[in-house]
């Protein structure tokens, strides 16, 4: 017989593993590359000493001369709050109850709930690793009625529940539900039973998490920001990564400029390429042009990608249409107090009635922050023109050149 119990005891001892894998290993290709620790987290902050420069106790001499002045490793200590991240399942009573005495009803009951809980995680967990911790999504630029144009729609999809401010007022009083995104003509259509009044300027985070996402991507290579990790950037000028801003055609000079410049300045070498589908493309045409193998590697997780002198490639949807990255992902941890944990009452118990409702829900949770310990050694090359044809319409060629703004 199914019971909540039944419910609970397969949620713990089940899903949860699987459920972890696929958000750790599967859900994006940048984060599969990305190893885990829970060292050098204390309390709810993650305090890291980052090395930098080399020792300095070294030189040459005469046969009777005095020995070399030791001078040690340099270090900073980063400290980060550690984010709250949670993921939430719902099932009914009713949904319950009707599979009582139907144990395959009830693994498809709770198989498509998980399924969807993956799905919803993998996708804001991809968006936040190159995001700048704010989560911003978008920018508006007008609205009629409950369809919105803004700047971009590859953090937007149907379904999700986003808040509204302008500048730092939340302009409503109920999540918005996205219904559908129009990703060829930039807007978005909401319900609208939660119209609200959007001006030009007003900006999209996901529900309730506006300040409290991981810092991604974003967050390094934002050169507004004078601090990073609770680190002067003026102080410690290395902690500004290598940023390029360009008009030209993706190209291997141009790629190989940046891995070069890190390889010969801050000792970092890249392994890791990612950069949005289009500039994938022109690089795949580029390549082709001049009639060069396309080389293909398979990836952790599955990812098969085309490679640049044997690094991976890989186009993410959540890079702006000109950018590519370069990385060195051995420089980046997430720092967890734990890995993915149902959150428990009292007495242990996942499953919780929902207060005057007929429903059970369990909140799927991780507190974790991402770490960069060498941002210099990290590259972006922003504005790279490229004509190819856009996916989501016919016979048109996009031109990109100019950096993407939000």
């Amino acid at each position: 017989m199914v019971t909540l119990q039944t419910a609970e005891s397969a949620l713990k001892n089940v899903y949860l593993g699987v459920v972890a894998n696929q958000l750790n290993v599967n859900a994006n290709p940048l984060l599969a590359r990305i190893k885990h620790s829970s060292k050098d987290v204390w309390g709810k902050e993650v305090r890291k000493l980052a090395p930098f420069g080399i020792n300095g106790g070294v030189g040459a001499g005469s046969e009777d001369g005095a020995l070399p002045t030791s001078s040690g490793n340099g270090y900073v200590q980063f400290i980060a709050e550690l984010k709250n991240l949670y993921g939430k399942i719902e099932i009914s009573d009713k949904a319950v109850r009707a599979s009582v005495n139907n144990i395959g009803a009830f693994v498809n009951l709770l198989s498509d709930e998980m399924e969807g809980l993956v799905k919803a995680s993998s996708f804001n967990l991809g968006r936040m690793l190159y995001g700048d911790g704010t989560g911003l999504l978008a920018t508006a630029s007008s609205q009629n009625s409950t369809t919105v144009t803004c700047d971009k729609v590859n953090n937007l999809i149907e379904g999700m529940l986003i808040d509204v401010y302008n500048n730092t007022t939340k302009v409503n009083s109920a999540p918005l539900k996205i219904t559908y995104v129009d990703r060829t003509n930039k807007t978005f259509t909401y319900e609208t039973s939660s119209a609200v009044t959007i001006a030009s300027g007003y900006k999209f985070y996901v529900q309730g998490s506006k300040d409290f996402e991981i810092s991604g991507l974003g967050k390094i290579f934002d050169n507004s920001q004078t601090s990073i990790y609770g680190v002067s950037k003026t102080d410690y000028p290395w902690l500004k990564p290598y940023t390029s801003s360009t008009s030209q055609e993706i190209s291997d000079i141009l790629i190989q400029q940046a891995i070069d410049f890190l390889d010969m300045n801050v000792d970092s070498q890249i392994n890791f390429i990612t950069c949005s589908s289009q500039v994938r493309r022109a690089y795949q045409e580029y390549l082709g042009a001049y009639r060069r193998n396309i080389d293909v590697t398979e990836l952790e997780g599955g990812y098969k990608t085309i490679t640049h002198n044997g690094i991976p490639v890989v186009a993410d949807r959540f890079v702006d249409d000109d950018t590519m990255y370069l990385l060195n992902t051995n420089d980046f941890t997430i720092h967890e107090l734990c890995d993915w944990k149902w959150l428990e009452s009292e007495d242990g118990r996942i499953l919780k009635q929902n207060q005057g409702y007929p429903t059970y829900s369990a909140t799927l949770v991780k507190y974790a922050e991402l770490i960069c310990d060498k941002p210099c050694g990290q590259a972006k090359i922003s504005g790279i023109k490229s004509t190819v044809t856009n996916p989501f319409t016919s016979n048109i060629t996009v031109n990109t050149g100019s950096e993407s703004q939000g």
